[in-house]
């Protein structure tokens, strides 16, 4: 019986027996499949018999992964993608037609925020944002060209939650599809399938690789759609997911788990620590008692995460020299790996989010996100303190 999640990450549902009772999924590195007889090309590019044509659209490690990754989400079918955004992208395009709108949480990875740009230029695919907390606001937001709503939760960097429940009752009303961005939290801490949320996006480059070392994204939802979206946008987008990068993300779901408990534990020393010294003006993490959205986040959420976002007291040149003053805290984007990383979101992942917008979603010039990794955390509260206490 496989009923807990950490099993379901190391087994996933499926058994295979068939590689010579090999433990690790093989990487079938080939970019393409031979067929026995021409019928059988035949059949299989007509979609009339089993087997796998050419690795873009589709190759049996990259399937493992996609079994694995729906199994850990509690949904039908996952897809793999070559990056995270590949994987948002394709998800939005096929809601979304020319002339469509989209509603967005107030508060978005920039990436994302210039791909929906890039959509409203490009095909005046419209977008707004709401602040998510009050069912007739966002009832008030939707529009009759809504396609869907996105949503981010945590949010990225204010770590601000969002109702999921509530937001898919509300949604369903109208007959709209929920998409969320689970990366912050992953499949152990949040499965919004569960909470009445139609698709997960991923970036799995993040907490569900672990390592660093790949570049990746999922995401899952119900067969019909998931289908779809395989046999049109990735297969004709062509943002397809590497063998290899698949077979290193099902070795960084084995230890998914464990790595998120430390994550989780670490990062609520840190926080405790942070918020004790006087150069920090406020901390944001989800299960904290000083989190205005605490009560959300202990509902749909198991554990707070391993993202903690602060803000210095004085501007960007105050953040900017604690930073400089680091030493094993290393100055990288991304989230999720054994190290400790630390980011301005201003000048970097949001970067390209005008001034203005920045400040509505709340981020400032003095925040800084710090990714707590799986290092002893007196060893990284030693690095931060003595990098704050120069300032």
């Amino acid at each position: 019986m496989k009923d807990h999640p950490e099993t379901l990450y190391i087994h996933g549902k499926a058994q295979h027996t068939e590689f010579h009772g090999s433990l690790s999924f093989p990487i079938y590195q080939t970019s393409t499949f031979s067929f026995s007889t021409a019928e059988e090309g035949e059949r299989r590019f007509a979609g009339e018999g089993q087997g796998y044509i050419y690795s873009r659209l589709g190759n049996p490690t990259v399937q493992a992964l996609e079994e694995r990754i729906a199994a850990a989400e509690g949904g039908e079918k996952g897809l793999a993608f070559a990056s995270g955004m590949a994987a948002t992208s394709a998800i939005l395009t096929s809601l979304t037609k020319a002339g469509s709108h989209i509603l967005c949480s107030n508060g978005i990875y920039g990436c994302t925020y210039g791909l929906l740009s890039l959509l409203k230029e490009k095909y005046n695919i419209t977008h707004d944002f709401s602040d998510m907390r009050e069912p007739q606001e966002i009832a008030n937001r939707i529009q009759p060209n809504t396609s869907c709503i996105f949503i981010e939760t945590p949010i990225n960097p204010t770590m601000r939650i969002i109702d999921l429940k509530m937001i898919a009752d509300l949604a369903h009303e109208h007959n709209l599809p929920v998409v969320v961005d689970n990366t912050f939290a992953s499949p152990y801490l949040q499965r919004p399938l569960n909470l009445g949320c139609d698709v997960v996006v991923h970036s799995a480059t993040k907490y569900l690789n672990g390592h660093g070392d790949v570049i990746g994204g999922v995401a899952v939802g119900k067969q019909s759609f998931m289908d779809e979206v395989g046999k049109t946008v990735r297969k004709d987008g062509g943002g397809t997911m590497a063998p290899f990068d698949a077979w290193l993300l099902l070795r960084g779901l084995k230890t998914l788990h464990v790595r998120m408990e430390r994550h989780c534990y670490n990062a609520k020393q840190i926080v405790d620590q942070l918020k004790q010294h006087k150069r920090i003006r406020e901390v944001f993490y989800p299960t904290d008692a000083s989190h205005p959205d605490q009560s959300i986040a202990m509902k749909q959420m198991t554990e707070g995460g391993g993202v903690v976002t602060f803000t210095i007291k004085g501007s960007k040149k105050e953040a900017m020299s604690m930073m400089n003053h680091l030493n094993l805290v290393k100055i990288a984007v991304s989230l999720g790996d054994a190290e400790t990383l630390i980011q301005h979101p201003a000048t970097m992942t949001h970067s390209t989010i005008p001034p203005s917008e920045r400040e509505k979603m709340g981020v400032n010039d003095s925040m800084v996100r710090l990714s707590v990794g799986l290092e002893a955390w007196e060893d990284v509260w030693k690095d931060l303190e003595q990098a704050l206490n120069r300032l």
